[in-house]
C-alpha cells in the first residue's frame, strides 16, 4: 500500500509540471493567434496519459472530411486526454467544468466549447460555435449522451446538440454535407487484468463522485487499458432528421463498446443508407 501511495504522489507531482510548464505557453499561442495553439494540447494528453500510466488501443480511424462531429459514448474524466491523445479536436463541456481549481483552466486553454445543459436557451449558442469550428476545420467531440455512464453500458443520446450539423452546413457555405463519425471508448484492463462489470465503475467518474479523490485513485492503483474505436463516418445533409441520425449513431457506438468490452472489438461497420 505504501508503494502505491508513493507512486500516486510522484505521479501528483509530474503532473503538476507538467501544467506547470505548458500551460502559460498554451495562453500566450492563444493570445499571440498562433498555430501551435492546437498542437500543445495534443503533447499535453500524450504526456498525461504516460504518466497516468495509460495505454491507449486505436480501432480505424477520425475521418479525414471536414467538418466533423465526433459523437463519443462518456465513461469518465479520462476520455478527454484519451481522446485528445489522438488528433487535435475541440471538446464541448459542461459549464460546471469552467469553474474547477486548474481543470477548468485547462478545458479553457483547450478552447473547450462549455455548455449549461441546465439553460434550453443555451443550446443554439453552444450550436453556433460547434458549428464555427467544424466550418474552420477543427474537428469537435460531442458526448452525445449527456452525462457519464459507469462504463459497463452506453446511455441513450440527446439529439439537441446533433442540430450543429445542419449549423455547420449554414456556416461554411460551401459543404454540401456534415461528416458525423462515431466513436468508442472502452476501458478493458487495470495492470494487466480485465477490469469485468464490477471493476469498470471505479474507473468510471460518474454520478456524485468528487473529482479529488477519483484522480487520487486512478493515480494510486496503476495502469488501465482502454480501447478507442472509430466508426464509419455518415453524411448528415441539410435534410437529414437528427433523432434517426441520433438513434443510427448510438446503435453503432453501442455495438462497438460492447465488442470492445467482451474482449473482442470490431472493425467498424459500413455506414447505413437510411438515416435522410
Amino acid at each position: 500500500m505504501a508503494h502505491r501511495r508513493l507512486r500516486a504522489a510522484a505521479s501528483a507531482v509530474a503532473l503538476i509540471a507538467a501544467v506547470a510548464a505548458l500551460a502559460p505557453v498554451q495562453m500566450l499561442m492563444l493570445r499571440l493567434g498562433r498555430p501551435e495553439a492546437e498542437t500543445i494540447p495534443l503533447r499535453f494528453h500524450r504526456l498525461a496519459l504516460r504518466i497516468v500510466g495509460m495505454r491507449v488501443r486505436v480501432i480505424g480511424a477520425p475521418a479525414s472530411a471536414r467538418p466533423l462531429l465526433i459523437a463519443s459514448n462518456h465513461c469518465s474524466w479520462l476520455d478527454i486526454p484519451v481522446l485528445g491523445s489522438i488528433c487535435r479536436m475541440s471538446f464541448v463541456a459542461k459549464s460546471e467544468i469552467a469553474d474547477w481549481p486548474v481543470f477548468g483552466q485547462l478545458a479553457k486553454l483547450q478552447r473547450s466549447i462549455f455548455v449549461d445543459r441546465s439553460r434550453r436557451t443555451a443550446t443554439a449558442a453552444v450550436n453556433r460555435q460547434m458549428a464555427e469550428r467544424m466550418a474552420a476545420g477543427q474537428p469537435v467531440v460531442l458526448f452525445a449522451e449527456g452525462t457519464s455512464s459507469d462504463g459497463n453500458r452506453v446511455l441513450p443520446f440527446r439529439t439537441a446538440l446533433l442540430g450543429a450539423t445542419q449549423n455547420a452546413l449554414q456556416a461554411s457555405g460551401e459543404a454540401a454535407v456534415v461528416w458525423v463519425q462515431p466513436v468508442s471508448i472502452a476501458y478493458t484492463h487495470r495492470n494487466g487484468l480485465p477490469l469485468g462489470r464490477l471493476g469498470r465503475p471505479f474507473v468510471a467518474w460518474y454520478g456524485d463522485m468528487g473529482f479529488p479523490r477519483h484522480l487520487w485513485s486512478i493515480l494510486r492503483d496503476g495502469a488501465i487499458d482502454a480501447t478507442v474505436t472509430f466508426g464509419e463516418p455518415i453524411a448528415a445533409e441539410q435534410a437529414t432528421d437528427r433523432k434517426r441520425l441520433a438513434a443510427t449513431i448510438e446503435r453503432e457506438v453501442r455495438r462497438l463498446t460492447n465488442a470492445a468490452l467482451l474482449g473482442r472489438p470490431e472493425e467498424p461497420a459500413r455506414p447505413p443508407e437510411d438515416v435522410a
